[in-house]
């Protein structure tokens, strides 16, 4: 009989690898984790918890300027950039160490170190070999980058988030998630931003209502927009700021680039394919629904497997994978119906399908819309809206896909996304008693059929 170190050697120390590791230790697994720098991954380090810490620095700054339609004489205002980036140090210190004492807690060996599979179970970490019955990869994704001239004067969402002051003007290269929220905060903190996209909207892949929206958001925002367009270079001055060439269009100065252009999964140098774990090209480890991969005892979960990178994803697919393979049950995550979160100004929240994707999926579909000027800037006079579209299919009007842009957006849609997910109808919304006065509330009284 073969003899293991371990029954579970997990790599990565992010929200899924420390979810697999802890529950299956918690089922009586002997579970090591490998991890070469800080435990938390790009959520807690570099992604979701400092961005929304971020976010809030940025609410800060437009509460302070709608402060005096109510009443208050805030006087001028200042606003220090290197004691942000010093709270946000100390939060995520405190997380990943809580990471730490979860697993050290749950009798969790930690390794550090980088990992490589130089056989069918056994993983070296940095020259020390250790055998393992299963193994689990959950080494997440890192920012993609593109070839251009100057491309070393670029930064990444790795490192804006420790940038030693704020940069005066900015340019930022992408159109999704990550362009978008960093945009908003650096207009919203005092930035002068330019934003270039290669398509004539953000947010690619979210309902075109949204994606019109929200670019006219960015607008509104003060961010100068430069769409169907591309960066062909960086040069750096004399002065030590940057000179942005676009494929049409003038030069744009500016003190940081940062490139927000996707994510990639973080598979390369793992020894992966030496031992015929099946990768999509790009890197992506294929996976079944019950995170296995070509190879019987390893397995992957989280961003590696580019299914769903979303954090809470990783979590539950880490969750299922040690339920299932230590703890005798039978759980395949179902990545249908996944709310998300754009952590804009307003935010965007949205569960299921789009207006596009629903009208190819379903023979009769109905939209119901609204869009209002929310209550706290009937005040403020601000040109600010919430719009909400709800998409329903067949004759009983289910409830597909619901969209919102607004300032409670995010919490909206978690609470929505279960109504969505059980099947809710629209004849369920209608029976609904509002709750005034919300934003909320014209979801259960759209009325009007388009």
């Amino acid at each position: 009989m073969a003899r293991y170190d371990f029954d579970l050697v997990v790599i990565g120390g992010g929200s899924g690898g420390v979810r697999a590791a802890r529950v299956a230790a918690g089922h009586g697994a002997r579970v090591a984790i490998v991890e070469h720098g800080r435990f938390g991954g790009t959520c807690v380090l570099r992604g979701c918890i400092p961005k929304k810490l971020f976010v809030y620095a940025a609410d800060f700054a437009r509460a302070f300027g709608d402060a005096s339609a109510y009443g208050f004489a805030v006087g001028e205002v200042g606003f220090d950039w290197p004691s942000l980036v010093a709270a946000k140090e100390r939060a995520i210190a405190r997380l990943s160490e809580f990471y730490v004492r979860n697993l050290d807690g749950a009798d969790v060996v930690r390794f550090a170190g980088h990992a490589t599979l130089s056989g069918p179970n056994t993983v070296d970490i940095d020259g020390r070999a250790v055998r393992a019955e299963r193994i689990l990869i959950a080494t997440g994704s890192h920012p993609e980058r593109i070839a251009i001239p100057g491309l070393e004067h670029a930064i990444t969402s790795d490192e804006f988030f420790d940038l030693p002051a704020l940069p005066r003007r900015a340019v930022v290269v992408g159109g999704g998630y990550i362009a978008v929220e960093l945009a908003q905060i650096l207009a919203a903190l005092g930035s002068d931003v330019s934003l270039i996209h290669r398509g004539p909207r953000v947010l690619r892949g979210f309902d075109d209502d949204i994606r019109r929206g929200v670019t006219d958001d960015l607008a509104r925002a003060g961010v100068h927009l430069h769409m169907d367009n591309e960066l062909s270079a960086i040069a750096r001055r004399d002065d030590g700021t940057f000179e942005a060439t676009l494929l049409a269009g003038d030069p744009l100065a500016a003190d940081a680039v940062l490139l927000a252009i996707g994510r990639m999964p973080s598979s390369a140098g793992l020894g992966l394919e030496e031992i015929g774990v099946t990768l999509r090209p790009g890197g992506a480890i294929v996976v079944d629904g019950y995170s296995k991969t070509s190879v019987p005892h390893i397995y992957a979960v989280g961003d590696v497997t580019d299914r769903l990178n979303l954090t809470p994803v990783a979590i539950r697919d880490g969750q299922a994978f040690a339920d299932t393979v230590f703890g005798g049950k039978d759980i395949a995550v179902d990545h249908h119906l996944v709310a998300t979160a754009v952590f804009g100004h307003p935010p965007v929240g949205t569960v299921g399908l789009s207006e596009e994707a629903a009208r190819a999926e379903h023979a009769e579909v109905g939209i119901y819309r609204a869009k209002f000027r929310p209550l706290l800037h009937t005040v403020t006079r601000k040109d600010e809206h919430t719009r909400i579209k709800l998409v329903v299919a067949g004759e009983n009007e289910r409830v597909v896909g619901l969209h919102i842009v607004g300032q409670e957006a995010p919490e909206l849609i978690q609470c929505m996304a279960i109504a969505v997910k059980m099947g809710a109808t629209k004849a369920d919304f209608d029976a609904t008693c509002a709750v005034h006065p919300t934003a909320a509330e014209e979801l259960v009284l759209l009325r009007q059929k388009h």
